[in-house]
């Protein structure tokens, strides 16, 4: 047996709202030198299903969601998103708070804390229909079952932006803070398996190449191997501590980054899992401030607009009391 684990995330450009991670867990019933080719034939069943309108829109989570949309831009996201809850056999949320304790997040304890309260009581699904939901993790099921694939659970973690400058302060880059809040995900869901051979495949990090020390870091590892380090793809094995670390028999981790790496369904789940979760944080956020200042147009919190959003609310945000680092990302 072979866990793989998925992980990516959403938000890392915006000044505005939260960072988030997503990670998905898959079990295969092989060895782990059939992962790649397993979840190549899914892949190709998930895509001529959506093409077909029979099945998820699983893929690159910048293809599944886009605000020029016609109808409603969240569906398909969301459709994706709420298909795996049922695909790994959890009961359908139906509040964004049920969402939120079933991915492991909790709302910022910060100044800025009201401006996302409202996902907690927003009623789900927003766009989709819970019936088409379940009648696609069906076909997942079908599709997965015979190549020996299960999904077995998704995660999320997020920084919100007190938390994000806060680690800046620290010396920390852009970079770094989303290096070490995936890699501590991904260790997380590992230590959530039984010992068996593991792969994690990962987006790659911006430009980043070199991977060893952060992932040594992240995992507690005694040793980062690496086995290659290339224009598209560094890759890694992570050796345990503890004295049973170099035993024959002892079930090993590798760990990928590659680009485009949403091209690999486990990392394209995790990746609209995080997109659906900042799209609700941000259409909270947004009701909240529409409420305080009629009139203001929402923002999706990417720089040129979020300028544009921040010099709107000065008056209002003064009046809140609120401070620039709880609502604005430096980086």
């Amino acid at each position: 047996m072979t866990v793989v684990i998925g992980i990516d995330e959403a938000g890392y450009g915006p000044n505005l709202g939260p960072l988030v991670i997503g990670g998905s867990v898959w079990k295969l019933d092989d060895e782990p030198a059939t992962a790649a080719e397993r979840f190549a034939s899914l892949t190709d069943q998930v895509t001529a299903d959506w093409r077909a309108g029979n099945g998820p829109p699983w893929g690159d989570s910048k293809k599944v969601f886009s605000r020029t949309r016609t109808g409603s831009p969240l569906e398909p996201l969301e459709r994706g998103v709420l298909t795996a809850v049922l695909a790994r056999h959890a009961p359908l949320p139906t509040t964004g708070g049920d969402l939120l304790r079933l991915l492991g997040l909790s709302l910022p304890d910060d100044a800025s804390h009201d401006c996302w309260h409202e996902l907690s009581t927003m009623p789900l699904p927003q766009a989709t229909v819970t019936a088409t939901c379940q009648q696609q993790a069906d076909t997942i099921h079908s599709r997965c079952q015979p190549r020996g694939i299960r999904l077995l659970s998704l995660a999320c973690r997020w920084i919100f932006p007190a938390a994000f400058n806060a680690s800046l302060d620290t010396g920390c880059n852009k970079s770094d803070i989303l290096s070490q809040l995936s890699l501590g995900l991904a260790a997380e869901l590992l230590q959530q398996q039984p010992a068996t051979e593991t792969i994690i495949w990962c987006d790659r990090h911006g430009g980043r190449k070199r991977y060893a020390g952060v992932v040594s870091h992240c995992f507690a590892a005694a040793r980062v191997e690496p086995i290659s380090e290339t224009a598209t793809q560094s890759r890694y094995l992570i050796h345990a501590r503890g004295p049973k670390a170099h035993a024959s028999g002892q079930p090993t981790t590798s760990i990928s980054f590659s680009v485009g790496g949403e091209s690999q369904l486990p990392v394209a789940v995790a990746s609209m899992t995080a997109k659906y979760i900042r799209e609700l944080a941000m259409g909270a956020f947004n009701r909240f401030w529409t409420d305080q200042q009629p009139g203001l147009m929402p923002t999706a919190g990417y720089p040129v607009d979020a300028r544009r959003w921040w010099q709107e609310t000065a008056a209002r945000r003064e009046q809140l009391g609120l401070a620039d680092p709880d609502l604005w990302r430096r980086a």
